[in-house]
């Protein structure tokens, strides 16, 4: 697998470049518009590279930056402001705020907790590291949350072993789907959780500002929860039927000493600290304004709070409450930034670069314009593009994905005169459902390394949750999306 991935890096290095200039000189350089040929071209190669990864994405992500302003299609002002959009310190804001959860142990010990009260028999626990998974998704990254619950799953399945010295395909059949039924459900629930606020994934966060940037519209936190949050639910319903009645029935009662284990790690953690009452202090806050700041705001009279300032003064607030004024220490300090994920920042403002790019020449208009000519009904266009998303994700980076679809996904809606959110929320979620392989994004990655699954254990609960995920979004875009977003 990781030879067939360097390949590919070779072969997507040597052609990003490649196709670059072909295109550059093969294209009609008043075609659309007289910059369309540099920036079609420019966009090839960056797809290009974000697919293979040749380089990291984040990396690619600063190409716009560099060569708009060199070819002469954007002045430098105008290719770096993307890269300061208020969407980037909304996330910027939530990552302070989730390192100071993961600094201090909060993050650890809600799960712990959530999984006591749900039981300690099997499908108990899995439904329990269901909903801590999707739950902390919900503000942190997935990555994050699932290398975090994936040792106190291991632990777990450690416990259940009748014999210890077995390999994992060696196990008895109940005890290996306990097994993977339980890693299966911290890999997807990690991601689903975070369909249920802006904030949860990167893909609901380049949308924002992608629909800020093309139409100055606002994507509402509350308003996204009403549709996000059950949606999540359903979904996690769906995984954890598909999960342990249909494909992974382990059949095992209450498990020895995971009661002992829980206790264990609770009582590792102790009593609840200062420092953990304060950051949840803080990040209940944050999250009370950012759901009520339309209502606070028509209170004051004034547009005093948005999204991004109540992450950032959430974020702020790590480091300015301090845990030991003697020692003049801190929830965060700067060092605890290293462990920012600082590339997703950059990929946020590459991406709406090159949109803006791809906006300016014309080229959104005119895919949307011939997509929407070929769409018989509207309602047949939302279910196609919810399935692209879906499958495409399975293959490249949800990111990238979000990226490159929905600024062509906005021309359409222009197009068909729709509100653009009708369209753009359903793919956006689309691009958070890959189930089916390892690759297809980290959780995933990360309960695989376990090695107590194989690839076809993932790929045929995938396919089935795709297919699930497709027929659920689908419906929320037909009533949940369409009751609260409405139409133009």
């Amino acid at each position: 697998m990781e030879q067939e991935n360097n390949t590919a890096k070779k072969i997507g290095f040597l052609l990003g470049p490649a196709l670059f200039f072909i295109l550059l000189f093969w294209i009609d350089k008043d075609f659309i518009s007289p910059n369309a040929n540099k920036v079609i071209a420019l966009a090839v190669w960056i797809i290009v590279w974000w697919i293979t990864e040749a380089v990291p994405i984040s990396v690619t992500a600063f190409m716009p930056l560099v060569l708009f302003p060199f070819m002469g299609v954007m002045k430098m002002s105008e290719a770096a402001a993307p890269y300061a959009n208020p969407i980037v310190f909304l996330f910027m804001g939530g990552f302070l705020i989730a390192l100071a959860l993961e600094k201090h142990r909060l993050h650890e010990r809600i799960a712990l907790n959530l999984v006591k009260i749900t039981g300690t028999s099997g499908n108990g626990i899995i439904f329990g590291f269901m909903l801590a998974s999707a739950f902390i998704s919900m503000w942190i990254s997935n990555t994050a949350t699932a290398m975090m619950m994936l040792p106190i799953a291991l632990s777990v399945i450690n416990l259940l072993k009748s014999n210890p010295q077995q390999r994992n395909d060696e196990l008895p059949k109940g005890e290996r789907n306990f097994a993977v039924g339980l890693l299966l459900t911290v890999g997807y629930t990690s991601s689903i959780g975070g369909i249920a606020t802006i904030i949860g994934t990167p893909p609901n966060v380049v949308l924002a500002g992608l629909l800020d940037q093309f139409y100055h519209q606002k994507l509402d936190f509350g308003k996204w929860m009403l549709v996000g949050f059950p949606l999540m639910v359903l979904l996690l319903i769906a995984t954890y039927i598909i999960i342990t009645k249909i494909l992974f029935v382990n059949g095992i009662g209450k498990v020895a000493g995971s009661d002992d284990l829980i206790k264990n790690k609770l009582r590792e953690l102790g009593a609840l600290r200062r420092e953990e009452k304060f950051v949840m202090s803080i990040f209940l806050l944050t999250c009370l304004l950012w759901t009520f700041q339309q209502p606070i705001n028509i209170l004051l009279g004034k547009e005093m709070l948005n999204d991004t300032n109540v992450a950032m003064s959430g974020g702020l607030m790590m480091f300015i409450v301090p845990v030991n004024w003697k020692k003049i220490e801190f929830l965060l300090e700067w060092r605890d930034t290293e462990k920012m994920a600082w590339g997703i920042l950059f990929l946020f403002g590459g991406g709406l670069c090159l949109a803006q790019g791809l906006s300016n020449a014309g080229i959104i208009q005119l895919v949307g314009a011939k997509i929407a000519e070929q769409s018989s009904s509207t309602q047949w266009l939302i279910f196609g593009l919810i399935t692209a998303s879906v499958f495409i994700t399975e293959l490249m980076s949800n990111v990238a994905l979000v990226q490159i679809f929905i600024p062509v996904v906005f021309g359409i809606a222009t197009s068909l005169g729709l509100n653009p959110i009708l369209l753009a929320m359903p793919v956006t979620i689309g691009a958070s459902m890959a189930f089916m392989f390892p690759v297809a994004t980290p959780p995933n990655a990360i309960v695989f390394s376990s090695g107590h699954m194989k690839v076809k254990d993932m790929m045929k609960a995938g396919i089935l949750l795709n297919i699930v995920s497709i027929a659920l979004i689908y419906l929320a875009s037909i009533t949940l999306i369409e009751w609260v977003y409405g139409t133009p």
